[in-house]
């Protein structure tokens, strides 16, 4: 073990690679993904108290952490707000204060220490910063030494023990409440497919126009009668081959290319005419088609209609690839760094358009250090600001929330004049992990000895039981106010639920679909202070 102690770093990573593999290692399709690497820590740790992770490591990882989470959350943050307003915000709040009571009982009947109550909590809700926004009040406020390091033991093993029993009972409440409300998941898919596009079949068809009562109409208004939510493309008309606009009127016998989800096309043929299986060829045509990456910061950020591409080339933007998913595009859509956009333009003009979007694979896996730099300053000192309240008690984001405050509000506004916020997506989901596995590791290593300690003085099992009952009861009432009260669609109430990367991915699997991911982002900025907020005020006013 001598080793160990002595080079830090190689344990980081040992633990790291380790627990890596083992939390992806499903049983019965669940598994516990890189948390798994906590629980190895615990494990190293375990095996000598000299053993530790300089404490500079885990508030990188809390900060980086969390600054990339809030810079990806903000745009699913913002656009569930202007949907559902704060009904979302109010319920959680609610039940986390729900699930803080719970364990203010369970600190009670259990005569626990403050910091093994707060422990839970943040264990039980499955939210790692919050656990750090603990021990970094502890190593500020507690002035006692030996007091210190007694509730950075308690709080981190609290903490651990209550986890692992969170996913259980997430999962458990998760499966026996599908079965109770007789969840459709594919039917509420489809009622959901408009507002919240993230499983789309796009596709694209050939349309004779045969229908008489669009003759002569633009396509201007036809999308201002039926709403559709497709993408004009190239028009054939008289064996003159040429692109859409919104003005341009459709006649008998044109054809015309139209691209959308393949449910909504099977609701627009009907209307326009027929179908033609013989797709316009590019083969004669002027016009080619082209994917394209977004890889230039002067357009990331950016609408498609504020690029103004139309005034100075003849062109169409059909698609925009997001990570998995396709985007119909339309003018309000905006395109972020790493975006893979579609466009159909005249084949002379295809290289420079290409330029305007930059099209580098190697350049949207750069990571813009200025802001990204800029960014973290200003959230570690928004952490530090301390507000005081009667009584005596201070408050203050600290390393987590400072940092996850301040990415929301920089990842809704995108970018400011020429400083572009918003990272890549490749990048941030990198970043996102890394950080995250050396969060993990170091808590867990830093740990170890203590979780034993408590484990095996018997203390443990009584912790585990309540911490399980915690979070079935919240749970279950969650998803009861939620579904029942609220009407808050199932999928998207799972991803409120999950709390955790794993039960998240659990929930995906059931759903059949990422809408669980919905819920998820859309209540992890305000869940993830609130969590904070509670789990601080747990240990302040807990005697």
């Amino acid at each position: 073990m001598k080793i160990f102690v002595e080079n830090p770093l190689l344990l980081l990573f040992i633990v790291a690679a380790i627990g890596y593999a083992i939390g992806n290692i499903k049983v019965k399709g669940i598994n516990f993904g890189v948390s798994g690497v906590l629980f190895v820590g615990l494990f190293f740790g375990a095996l000598n108290p000299e053993i530790k992770i300089p404490q500079i490591i885990v508030l990188l990882g809390l900060v980086v952490f969390v600054y990339t989470v809030g810079l990806q959350s903000a745009t699913g943050f913002f656009r569930a707000f202007k949907l559902r307003g704060f009904k979302d915000m109010i319920f959680i709040a609610c039940m986390l204060i729900i699930s803080a009571i719970l364990v203010y009982g369970v600190y009670h009947f259990l005569d626990l220490d403050k910091a093994m109550a707060a422990g839970i909590f943040a264990g039980a809700t499955t939210n790692t910063p919050a656990l750090a926004s603990i021990i970094d009040i502890i190593n500020n406020k507690v002035t006692d030494p030996t007091l210190a390091s007694l509730y950075n033991e308690n709080v981190v093993v609290g903490y651990s023990i209550a986890y692992p029993m969170a996913i259980i009972g997430i999962l458990f409440s998760l499966v026996v409440f599908q079965k109770i409300f007789k969840v459709n998941f594919k039917e509420e898919a489809k009622k959901l497919k408009r507002d919240y596009p993230v499983e789309r079949n796009t596709t694209n068809a050939s349309v004779i126009i045969a229908n008489p009562d669009i003759y002569g109409k633009s396509i201007r208004d036809l999308m201002k009668k039926y709403s559709w939510n497709i993408v004009f493309g190239r028009i054939k008309s008289s064996d003159v081959t040429s692109l859409t606009s919104w003005n341009t009127i459709l006649n008998e016998g044109d054809e015309i290319m139209i691209v959308g989800d393949e449910e909504d096309l099977e609701g627009v043929i009907p209307i326009l005419g027929h179908e033609n299986e013989h797709k316009i060829s590019f083969e004669t045509s002027q016009y080619t088609q082209r994917r394209i990456f977004v890889s230039n910061p002067k357009v990331a950020g950016k609408s498609i209609a504020s690029l103004n591409l139309t005034e100075h080339y003849n062109m169409i933007v059909t698609r925009v690839r997001r990570g998995d998913i396709d985007l119909i595009a339309s003018n309000d859509t905006v395109i972020e760094m790493g975006d893979r956009v579609r466009i159909v333009c005249q084949r002379k003009d295809v290289e420079e358009i290409s330029t305007i979007f930059g099209d580098s694979y190697d350049q949207i896996s750069h990571v813009n250090l200025f802001s990204f730099g800029l960014g973290i300053t200003i959230g570690l000192l928004i952490g530090m600001l301390e507000i005081s309240f009667p009584g005596g008690f201070t408050f203050s984001l600290g390393y987590a929330g400072g940092p996850l405050v301040v990415s929301i509000i920089l990842g809704g506004l995108r970018r400011t004049g020429p400083i572009l916020w918003v990272l890549p997506y490749s990048a941030n989901l990198t970043l996102r992990q890394f950080s995250l596995i050396l969060l993990l590791a170091g808590i867990g290593i830093n740990s170890g000895n203590s979780f034993i300690s408590t484990f095996s003085s018997g203390n443990g099992l009584q912790i585990f039981g309540a911490s399980l009952l915690v979070v079935i009861v919240s749970t279950a009432l969650l998803l009861i106010i939620g579904y029942r009260i609220l009407k808050i669609p199932f999928s998207i109430l799972s991803g409120m639920a999950a709390n955790q990367p794993a039960v998240l991915d659990f929930a995906n699997d059931r759903a059949g679909n990422k809408l669980p991911n919905i819920g998820y982002t859309t209540i992890l900025p305000v869940a993830l202070i609130l969590k904070i907020l509670i789990a601080q005020f747990l240990f302040t006013f807990l005697t």
